[in-house]
């Protein structure tokens, strides 16, 4: 029987993005550890900012592609309790020693991982252009 730290690797697949010998420690995480999990985490996320958008904004459909991009990244950098529960989403699919490793320099790292997840939202605001029903 596989560990939690084996299934979760498994599950997540492989590092996204280049690593080399001039790779900081965060390049690392961030391509090993944090692209992989939102990678995989892609649709509850999306699912998730539609909730939000639906329980604190229903006029977000009517928005501007311009003025969403800006809604996407107020409401994850202002909002903390759903700038936490994002984050919650990320670090559940931590092994123990990458978490470990994340709360080192998790300050740091908390800025990469919601940069990350804002610019994910935004590539895709094109799912959010019809209210869903």
């Amino acid at each position: 029987m596989q560990t939690r730290d084996e299934s979760i690797s498994a599950i997540r697949g492989e590092a996204i993005g280049t690593v080399s010998d001039q790779s900081t420690s965060d390049e690392i995480f961030q391509n090993q550890v944090l692209r992989p999990i939102l990678k995989l985490q892609n649709d509850l996320l999306i699912d998730v900012f539609k909730n939000y958008v639906t329980k604190y904004k229903n006029d977000f459909y009517s928005y501007g592609v311009e003025k969403k991009l800006q809604y996407i990244e107020n409401s994850i950098q202002k909002d903390i309790k759903f700038r936490n529960s994002l984050k919650g989403m990320v670090i559940g699919l931590f092994t123990v020693p990458e978490y470990d490793q994340y709360i080192k320099n998790s300050s740091q790292l908390n800025k990469r991982m919601m940069n990350m997840v804002i610019e994910r939202l935004k590539s895709q605001v094109l799912l959010f252009e019809l209210q869903p029903d």
